[in-house]
Protein backbone atom coordinates (compact mmCIF):
# COMPACT_ATOMS: atom_id res chain seq x y z
CA UNK A 1 0.00 0.00 0.00
CA UNK A 2 1.37 3.37 -1.03
CA UNK A 3 1.80 5.83 1.82
CA UNK A 4 0.17 9.22 1.71
CA UNK A 5 0.90 12.15 4.01
CA UNK A 6 -0.93 15.47 4.10
CA UNK A 7 0.30 18.94 5.04
CA UNK A 8 -1.73 20.50 7.87
CA UNK A 9 -1.97 24.29 8.05
CA UNK A 10 -3.67 25.05 11.39
CA UNK A 11 -0.56 26.93 12.54
CA UNK A 12 -0.60 29.21 9.46
CA UNK A 13 -2.13 32.33 10.96
CA UNK A 14 -2.69 31.08 14.52
CA UNK A 15 -1.07 33.47 16.99
CA UNK A 16 -2.62 32.11 20.19
CA UNK A 17 -1.29 28.55 20.05
CA UNK A 18 1.42 28.65 17.38
CA UNK A 19 2.72 32.21 17.81
CA UNK A 20 2.28 33.01 14.11
CA UNK A 21 3.84 36.23 12.79
CA UNK A 22 3.46 37.64 9.26
CA UNK A 23 7.26 37.49 9.06
CA UNK A 24 6.83 33.68 8.99
CA UNK A 25 5.22 33.80 5.53
CA UNK A 26 8.44 33.25 3.57
CA UNK A 27 9.16 30.14 5.65
CA UNK A 28 5.62 28.93 5.00
CA UNK A 29 6.03 29.45 1.26
CA UNK A 30 9.22 27.37 1.33
CA UNK A 31 7.43 24.72 3.42
CA UNK A 32 4.66 24.53 0.82
CA UNK A 33 7.08 24.30 -2.11
CA UNK A 34 9.16 21.60 -0.41
CA UNK A 35 6.03 19.59 0.44
CA UNK A 36 4.97 19.55 -3.22
CA UNK A 37 8.49 18.66 -4.30
CA UNK A 38 8.66 15.71 -1.89
CA UNK A 39 5.37 14.03 -2.76
CA UNK A 40 2.85 15.35 -0.27
CA UNK A 41 -0.39 15.26 -2.25
CA UNK A 42 -2.97 16.65 0.19
CA UNK A 43 -3.07 20.04 1.91
CA UNK A 44 -5.65 20.59 4.64
CA UNK A 45 -6.98 23.94 5.83
CA UNK A 46 -10.13 25.47 7.37
CA UNK A 47 -12.05 28.72 7.11
CA UNK A 48 -11.61 29.20 10.87
CA UNK A 49 -7.79 28.88 10.81
CA UNK A 50 -6.29 32.21 11.79
CA UNK A 51 -6.60 34.19 15.02
CA UNK A 52 -8.89 37.22 15.31
CA UNK A 53 -8.33 39.61 12.39
CA UNK A 54 -6.27 36.88 10.72
CA UNK A 55 -9.35 34.67 10.30
CA UNK A 56 -9.01 32.76 7.01
CA UNK A 57 -5.26 33.46 6.89
CA UNK A 58 -4.32 29.83 6.21
CA UNK A 59 -6.55 29.74 3.12
CA UNK A 60 -5.29 33.15 1.96
CA UNK A 61 -1.66 32.00 2.16
CA UNK A 62 -2.45 28.79 0.31
CA UNK A 63 -4.24 30.80 -2.37
CA UNK A 64 -1.18 33.04 -2.82
CA UNK A 65 1.17 30.06 -3.01
CA UNK A 66 -1.09 28.34 -5.56
CA UNK A 67 -0.64 31.30 -7.92
CA UNK A 68 3.02 30.32 -8.32
CA UNK A 69 2.28 26.59 -8.68
CA UNK A 70 2.54 24.86 -12.05
CA UNK A 71 -0.63 23.42 -13.58
CA UNK A 72 0.95 19.95 -13.39
CA UNK A 73 1.48 20.24 -9.63
CA UNK A 74 -2.00 21.72 -9.13
CA UNK A 75 -3.53 18.68 -10.78
CA UNK A 76 -1.47 16.31 -8.64
CA UNK A 77 -2.41 17.79 -5.26
CA UNK A 78 -5.75 18.02 -3.48
CA UNK A 79 -6.68 21.11 -1.48
CA UNK A 80 -9.12 20.40 1.32
CA UNK A 81 -10.74 22.90 3.63
CA UNK A 82 -13.16 22.65 6.53
CA UNK A 83 -16.20 24.89 6.92
CA UNK A 84 -17.21 25.55 10.52
CA UNK A 85 -20.88 24.77 11.33
CA UNK A 86 -21.27 27.83 13.54
CA UNK A 87 -24.76 28.12 15.12
CA UNK A 88 -25.68 30.93 12.71
CA UNK A 89 -24.81 28.84 9.65
CA UNK A 90 -28.13 27.07 9.39
CA UNK A 91 -30.52 25.89 6.70
CA UNK A 92 -29.98 24.61 3.18
CA UNK A 93 -27.89 27.68 2.27
CA UNK A 94 -25.93 28.08 5.50
CA UNK A 95 -22.66 27.10 3.83
CA UNK A 96 -23.12 28.87 0.49
CA UNK A 97 -21.45 32.17 1.39
CA UNK A 98 -18.66 30.55 3.50
CA UNK A 99 -17.95 28.12 0.63
CA UNK A 100 -17.71 30.94 -1.93
CA UNK A 101 -15.44 32.91 0.43
CA UNK A 102 -13.10 29.93 0.86
CA UNK A 103 -13.11 29.29 -2.87
CA UNK A 104 -12.10 32.92 -3.47
CA UNK A 105 -9.33 32.85 -0.86
CA UNK A 106 -8.00 29.61 -2.40
CA UNK A 107 -8.04 31.06 -5.92
CA UNK A 108 -10.61 28.52 -7.16
CA UNK A 109 -8.61 25.44 -6.17
CA UNK A 110 -10.79 23.52 -3.74
CA UNK A 111 -11.11 19.75 -4.09
CA UNK A 112 -12.60 18.56 -0.78
CA UNK A 113 -15.04 20.51 1.41
CA UNK A 114 -15.40 19.13 4.92
CA UNK A 115 -17.79 19.90 7.78
CA UNK A 116 -15.35 20.92 10.53
CA UNK A 117 -17.18 19.17 13.36
CA UNK A 118 -20.36 17.23 13.92
CA UNK A 119 -23.45 19.00 15.28
CA UNK A 120 -25.16 15.65 16.01
CA UNK A 121 -25.03 16.09 19.81
CA UNK A 122 -26.79 19.45 19.91
CA UNK A 123 -28.44 20.11 16.52
CA UNK A 124 -28.47 17.03 14.24
CA UNK A 125 -30.68 18.71 11.65
CA UNK A 126 -28.16 21.52 11.12
CA UNK A 127 -25.54 19.02 9.97
CA UNK A 128 -27.93 17.33 7.53
CA UNK A 129 -29.08 20.65 6.09
CA UNK A 130 -25.49 21.76 5.57
CA UNK A 131 -24.75 18.45 3.83
CA UNK A 132 -27.73 19.07 1.56
CA UNK A 133 -26.29 22.52 0.91
CA UNK A 134 -22.99 20.98 -0.22
CA UNK A 135 -24.87 18.50 -2.44
CA UNK A 136 -26.78 21.39 -4.03
CA UNK A 137 -23.53 23.26 -4.73
CA UNK A 138 -22.12 20.18 -6.48
CA UNK A 139 -25.34 19.83 -8.50
CA UNK A 140 -24.98 23.50 -9.50
CA UNK A 141 -21.62 22.67 -11.10
CA UNK A 142 -19.02 23.28 -8.39
CA UNK A 143 -16.43 20.52 -8.60
CA UNK A 144 -15.52 19.21 -5.15
CA UNK A 145 -15.98 16.15 -2.96
CA UNK A 146 -17.53 16.01 0.51
CA UNK A 147 -15.52 15.27 3.65
CA UNK A 148 -16.24 15.06 7.38
CA UNK A 149 -14.24 15.87 10.48
CA UNK A 150 -14.66 14.95 14.16
CA UNK A 151 -17.30 12.34 13.41
CA UNK A 152 -18.11 9.07 15.19
CA UNK A 153 -18.86 5.67 13.63
CA UNK A 154 -22.61 5.75 14.32
CA UNK A 155 -23.08 9.21 12.79
CA UNK A 156 -20.83 8.37 9.85
CA UNK A 157 -23.07 5.47 8.84
CA UNK A 158 -26.13 7.73 9.08
CA UNK A 159 -24.48 10.35 6.87
CA UNK A 160 -23.37 7.77 4.30
CA UNK A 161 -27.03 6.72 4.01
CA UNK A 162 -28.21 10.35 3.89
CA UNK A 163 -25.80 11.25 1.08
CA UNK A 164 -26.63 8.12 -0.91
CA UNK A 165 -30.14 9.53 -1.41
CA UNK A 166 -28.49 12.43 -3.23
CA UNK A 167 -26.18 10.11 -5.20
CA UNK A 168 -23.22 11.51 -3.25
CA UNK A 169 -20.48 9.81 -1.23
CA UNK A 170 -18.10 10.73 1.57
CA UNK A 171 -14.57 11.24 0.22
CA UNK A 172 -12.70 11.58 3.53
CA UNK A 173 -13.07 11.52 7.29
CA UNK A 174 -10.54 13.16 9.60
CA UNK A 175 -10.26 12.57 13.32
CA UNK A 176 -7.70 12.96 16.08
CA UNK A 177 -5.50 9.86 15.70
CA UNK A 178 -2.15 9.38 17.41
CA UNK A 179 -0.40 7.34 20.07
CA UNK A 180 -1.91 9.74 22.61
CA UNK A 181 -5.45 9.88 21.24
CA UNK A 182 -8.35 8.92 23.49
CA UNK A 183 -10.96 6.41 22.30
CA UNK A 184 -8.65 4.51 19.94
CA UNK A 185 -11.09 1.59 19.90
CA UNK A 186 -13.83 3.92 18.65
CA UNK A 187 -11.42 5.34 16.06
CA UNK A 188 -10.61 1.86 14.77
CA UNK A 189 -14.35 1.14 14.41
CA UNK A 190 -14.60 4.32 12.38
CA UNK A 191 -11.62 3.26 10.27
CA UNK A 192 -13.31 -0.05 9.43
CA UNK A 193 -16.37 1.79 8.15
CA UNK A 194 -14.09 4.00 6.05
CA UNK A 195 -12.37 0.95 4.56
CA UNK A 196 -15.70 -0.69 3.73
CA UNK A 197 -16.90 2.46 1.96
CA UNK A 198 -13.66 3.52 0.21
CA UNK A 199 -13.33 6.62 2.39
CA UNK A 200 -9.92 8.19 3.08
CA UNK A 201 -9.10 8.00 6.80
CA UNK A 202 -7.21 11.16 7.77
CA UNK A 203 -5.32 11.46 11.05
CA UNK A 204 -5.04 14.97 12.45
CA UNK A 205 -2.68 15.89 15.30
CA UNK A 206 -0.59 12.72 14.71
CA UNK A 207 2.26 14.24 16.76
CA UNK A 208 -0.04 15.42 19.58
CA UNK A 209 0.91 19.11 19.31
CA UNK A 210 4.58 18.05 19.14
CA UNK A 211 4.58 16.21 22.49
CA UNK A 212 5.65 12.97 20.78
CA UNK A 213 8.70 14.74 19.31
CA UNK A 214 10.18 15.80 22.65
CA UNK A 215 13.42 13.98 23.44
CA UNK A 216 12.82 12.14 26.74
CA UNK A 217 16.43 12.61 27.82
CA UNK A 218 16.71 16.37 27.27
CA UNK A 219 14.70 18.84 29.30
CA UNK A 220 14.53 21.65 26.75
CA UNK A 221 11.71 24.18 26.52
CA UNK A 222 11.74 25.72 23.08
CA UNK A 223 8.01 26.37 22.84
CA UNK A 224 7.16 30.02 22.34
CA UNK A 225 3.46 30.26 23.14
CA UNK A 226 2.20 30.13 26.73
CA UNK A 227 -0.43 27.50 25.80
CA UNK A 228 2.08 25.09 24.29
CA UNK A 229 4.43 25.46 27.27
CA UNK A 230 1.48 24.68 29.53
CA UNK A 231 0.49 21.58 27.57
CA UNK A 232 4.06 20.27 27.34
CA UNK A 233 4.52 20.72 31.09
CA UNK A 234 1.25 18.90 31.73
CA UNK A 235 2.22 15.86 29.63
CA UNK A 236 5.98 15.70 30.27
CA UNK A 237 5.92 13.13 33.09
CA UNK A 238 3.02 10.97 31.94
CA UNK A 239 4.41 10.48 28.41
CA UNK A 240 8.07 9.84 29.23
CA UNK A 241 7.94 6.04 28.82
CA UNK A 242 6.08 6.35 25.52
CA UNK A 243 8.64 8.89 24.31
CA UNK A 244 11.49 6.63 25.43
CA UNK A 245 9.95 3.88 23.35
CA UNK A 246 9.70 6.22 20.34
CA UNK A 247 13.31 7.32 20.80
CA UNK A 248 14.60 3.73 21.07
CA UNK A 249 13.03 2.83 17.72
CA UNK A 250 14.15 6.16 16.22
CA UNK A 251 17.78 5.56 17.25
CA UNK A 252 17.76 1.99 15.95
CA UNK A 253 16.40 3.24 12.61
CA UNK A 254 18.51 6.42 12.48
CA UNK A 255 15.37 8.53 12.11
CA UNK A 256 13.51 11.13 14.20
CA UNK A 257 10.86 10.43 16.84
CA UNK A 258 8.41 12.31 14.62
CA UNK A 259 9.01 9.83 11.79
CA UNK A 260 8.30 6.89 14.11
CA UNK A 261 5.04 8.44 15.34
CA UNK A 262 3.92 9.24 11.78
CA UNK A 263 4.81 5.73 10.60
CA UNK A 264 2.60 4.33 13.39
CA UNK A 265 -0.32 6.07 11.65
CA UNK A 266 0.73 4.94 8.18
CA UNK A 267 1.13 1.32 9.38
CA UNK A 268 -2.63 1.31 10.01
CA UNK A 269 -3.54 2.77 6.64
CA UNK A 270 -4.21 6.30 7.90
CA UNK A 271 -3.21 9.44 6.00
CA UNK A 272 -1.56 11.63 8.66
CA UNK A 273 -2.03 15.40 8.38
CA UNK A 274 1.21 16.79 9.72
CA UNK A 275 1.39 20.44 10.72
CA UNK A 276 4.62 21.93 9.38
CA UNK A 277 6.01 25.46 9.24
CA UNK A 278 9.62 24.89 8.20
CA UNK A 279 11.28 23.39 5.15
CA UNK A 280 13.46 21.27 7.46
CA UNK A 281 10.35 19.69 8.99
CA UNK A 282 9.07 18.69 5.55
CA UNK A 283 12.42 17.14 4.67
CA UNK A 284 12.40 15.12 7.89
CA UNK A 285 8.80 13.89 7.60
CA UNK A 286 9.22 13.06 3.90
CA UNK A 287 11.72 10.38 4.93
CA UNK A 288 8.75 8.40 6.30
CA UNK A 289 8.14 7.43 2.65
CA UNK A 290 11.45 5.51 2.72
CA UNK A 291 10.84 3.02 5.53
CA UNK A 292 8.13 1.08 7.39
CA UNK A 293 7.61 -0.04 10.95
CA UNK A 294 7.81 -3.79 11.34
CA UNK A 295 5.17 -5.74 13.25
CA UNK A 296 7.25 -6.02 16.42
CA UNK A 297 7.94 -2.28 16.53
CA UNK A 298 4.26 -1.55 15.99
CA UNK A 299 3.23 -3.88 18.82
CA UNK A 300 5.78 -2.29 21.16
CA UNK A 301 4.33 1.15 20.39
CA UNK A 302 0.79 -0.14 20.87
CA UNK A 303 1.67 -1.42 24.33
CA UNK A 304 3.47 1.80 25.25
CA UNK A 305 0.42 3.78 24.13
CA UNK A 306 -1.87 1.57 26.20
CA UNK A 307 0.36 1.96 29.26
CA UNK A 308 0.28 5.76 28.93
CA UNK A 309 -2.85 6.58 30.92
CA UNK A 310 -2.98 10.33 30.30
CA UNK A 311 -4.29 10.86 26.78
CA UNK A 312 -5.06 14.01 24.80
CA UNK A 313 -8.42 15.67 25.59
CA UNK A 314 -11.48 14.37 23.75
CA UNK A 315 -13.01 16.64 21.14
CA UNK A 316 -16.32 17.72 22.74
CA UNK A 317 -18.01 18.03 19.33
CA UNK A 318 -17.14 14.55 18.10
CA UNK A 319 -20.32 12.53 17.59
CA UNK A 320 -21.07 8.94 18.58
Amino acid sequence: MKKRIGLGTWSWGNKLFWDYQTSDDNDLRETYKEALKRGFNLIDSADSYGTGKLNGRSEELLGKFLLDTSSYQKKRIKIATKLAPYPWRVGNQGFTRPFLNSLERLNNKLDIVQIHWSTAKYNPWQELQLLNNLCDLIDQGFNFQIGLSNIGPQRLEEIIQHLSKRDKTVKSVQIQFSLLSPDLLKQMNLKRICENNDIDFLAYSPLSFGILCIDPEHDEDKQKSFLRRLIFKSYKKSTIELRRCLKKIAVSRSVSQAQVAINWCCYQGAIPLVGMRKKSQVIDISNVFKWNLNKKEFEILQQASKNCLKKMPRNPFSSL
